[in-house]
């Protein structure tokens, strides 16, 4: 383990921070949040880069594990450090150089079969609103280019950053699918749903990813009621992860039985609305790929 995973820096913004219940040992955000002495624990299954991220980068800065759409990471800051995060090692190292950003919009402009561009890190929504206004501006100026998306946690961790300004830079022509990243219900207060409403009102799509965490969400009642909070405040549930095997965060990792358990209950409770798509990210860099649809000898050897 790297000395940056071993030391991975504790960051809660405000807002969390208020809605941890400090006389709950088990609370659901303190556990996602706080550092835990277990990260310090390496189990074989670890991967030190576990969804191949480092094996499928033409260029710093950008993801290539699909012909027609590409991860782009303008920024490594992020506005919370999650305690499960795969790129954990990496997280908190700020923003691109302007030659490595200058690099990797060379590569992805000059690749015609792409059709989106992902923006993720890090998080994009915590670059300054007129720097990722220029950003957006560019890309979505690429005749190909149909489409972006972006990954972020800002409306729920600093929900102060959804204003005028951020949604001018995301106000571009071409369609932007925003996916917030929210793993329990607690996460949801009024400041978040206030930033939610916002971004709706500017005419973003709005999905959710959500990684399957022990402890966290993993019982049948609390992933159900996420689900019901999110599409309650118009987000569309549509990922939900299993844990990548990233360095210290097996005490989060449930097995895939289990997590295939819950998603057949989540069938028996809730609409077809707020069923999210179970999914596994390929640790060879091949991409997500929905559970069921792994073989015995696609999983033989990785969990």
């Amino acid at each position: 383990m790297s000395l940056r995973q071993a030391s991975f820096p504790r960051r809660i913004p405000p807002v969390l921070l208020r809605r941890i219940d400090k006389a709950d040992p088990a609370d659901p955000l303190a556990r996602q949040f706080e550092p835990q002495p277990d990260e310090a624990l390496r189990t074989p299954e670890d991967m030190d880069d576990p969804i191949g991220d480092q094996s499928h980068a033409p260029v710093p800065g950008v993801v290539r594990r699909h012909a027609d759409r590409a991860l782009l990471m303008p920024t490594l800051a992020c506005p919370v450090h999650c305690r499960f995060c795969f790129r954990r090692d990496r997280v908190g190292a700020g923003a691109l150089t302007p030659s490595d950003l200058k690099r990797a919009l060379a590569y992805l402009r000059n690749e015609p079969e792409l059709r989106e561009i992902i923006l993720s890190g890090g998080d994009p929504l915590m670059l300054p609103p007129k720097r990722l206004g220029t950003l957006m501006t560019e890309i979505a100026g690429w005749p190909n280019i149909e489409i972006l998306r972006i990954h972020t946690r800002v409306p729920i961790a600093r929900p102060e950053r959804i204003d005028r300004a951020m949604l001018k830079a995301l106000g571009i022509v071409k369609p932007v699918f925003l996916v917030l990243h929210c793993n329990h219900a607690n996460e949801l207060g009024p400041e978040a749903r206030q930033a939610i409403r916002r971004l709706a009102k500017a005419g973003l799509a709005l999905l959710s990813q959500t990684v399957l965490l022990k402890g966290v969400n993993d019982r049948i009642e609390n992933l159900a009621a996420l689900m019901r909070a999110l599409l309650a405040a118009g987000v569309k549930p549509y990922y939900l992860h299993h844990p990548d095997r990233a360095p210290g965060t097996a005490q989060f990792r449930p097995s895939l039985a289990e997590g295939v358990a819950l998603v057949r209950a989540l069938r028996d409770q809730l609409s077809g609305l707020a069923q999210p798509l179970y999914i596994l990210d390929n640790p060879k860099g091949l991409g997500k790929r929905p559970v069921p649809a792994w073989t015995r000898t696609d999983l033989e050897g990785l969990f």
